[in-house]
């Protein structure tokens, strides 16, 4: 996935624009991450108005999407506002020739407004879901996830899931270094595990006493996770019983304790599948997991691939494994 393309036209929302161009703009193979080609793909040359009196100027035309590799639209500030039908066939054509297109938080009114997600899974921004499901009842449109896909078409909750969506996209096609290094050189998380259920509006307590606890036991877990840890381990560490404490930390991340714990470990597997030359068996112990079985298990239901095949898909498309990981790895 080197070619992407932004479906650029008037009234897109600059952050979701800003957010593609980081993740996807500038030249980061010093941190090992390979280079991308990001194009500004419009109806129309010359430049186009953007809310807050920006402007941007497209480089290529509607039909750089065809030899895309990936196609991504960014929401309009006004998101019931019609796209021009050239756009949402240029998007209806680029599906069919089976790119990925990918829509950030109310992105997804463009792809229900070209038919793309008639029968489908979709997910929007949680104040605009009931305006999403109104105006186009054949798509099937979710809550609590951050980001969905289906055949193809990825849509991602409001704001910030937008880079939750991106760098997944980063990591699913390019591995899980390169799309830690982009997180690390913006200063954000890699990848989280909840959902957005949790940034509905509702009553916040005036002092939560729990929440130092709470990261003081994420950052603990994240250090161990190689250990046989359970909730009655992390609750205790918190000072909690397992049920308060299983209750506050879906509270504080939007998933239970099992799931979180499964998606770093998991990520850990990744890390070690493309860095390193361990047997299976010890990436297995390594991240935490208590058996090989259960390992190939969890890592082909959540990453489509078996631990083998995924490391030989990452070892083709990048550099080998660096020998001195054994040292760091502290074996």
């Amino acid at each position: 996935m080197h070619r992407v393309a932004i479906v650029a036209q008037p009234g897109i929302r600059a952050f979701d624009l800003a957010v593609i161009t980081e993740i996807w703009g500038p030249d980061r193979s010093p941190l090992g991450v390979p280079p991308f080609e990001l194009r500004r793909c419009a109806l129309a040359p010359g430049p186009i108005p953007l809310p807050g009196g920006l402007e941007l100027t497209p480089d290529r035309g509607l039909d750089w999407l065809a030899g895309a590799d990936l196609v991504v639209v960014p929401a309009l500030a006004r998101p019931c506002d019609p796209t021009p039908e050239p756009v949402l066939a240029a998007l209806r054509d680029a599906h069919a020739r089976g790119i990925q297109v990918a829509a950030l938080c109310a992105g997804a009114f463009i792809l229900a407004e070209a038919g793309l997600l008639a029968g489908r899974r979709a997910v929007t921004h949680w104040s605009l879901a009931p305006t999403l499901a109104g105006r186009h009842p054949a798509v099937l449109v979710e809550e609590a996830p951050l980001y969905v896909e289906d055949d193809g078409l990825w849509t991602s909750a409001g704001v910030a899931s937008g880079i939750d969506l991106c760098l997944h996209l980063v990591r699913r096609a390019h591995g899980a270094e390169a799309a830690a290094a982009i997180a690390r050189s913006m200063v954000t998380g890699p990848f989280r595990t909840g959902d957005h259920a949790q940034y509905l509006d509702r009553p916040t307590p005036a002092a939560d006493r729990t929440a130092e606890a709470l990261a003081s036991v994420r950052e603990r877990a994240l250090g161990r996770l190689r250990e046989p840890l359970d909730v009655a381990t992390l609750a205790r560490w918190a000072g909690m019983s397992p049920r308060s404490f299983a209750r506050h930390f879906a509270a504080a991340t939007g998933t239970t304790p099992h799931k979180w714990l499964l998606g770093h470990r998991l990520d850990e597997a990744r890390k070690l599948l493309e860095r390193t030359d361990h047997p299976v068996t010890e990436v297995a112990r390594r991240a935490g997991f208590t058996s090989e079985v259960t390992f190939r298990q969890h890592f082909t239901a959540h990453v489509g691939t078996s631990p083998r095949a995924y490391r030989a898909a990452a070892n083709a498309s990048g550099p080998p494994p660096d020998p001195t990981d054994s040292v760091r790895n502290g074996s």
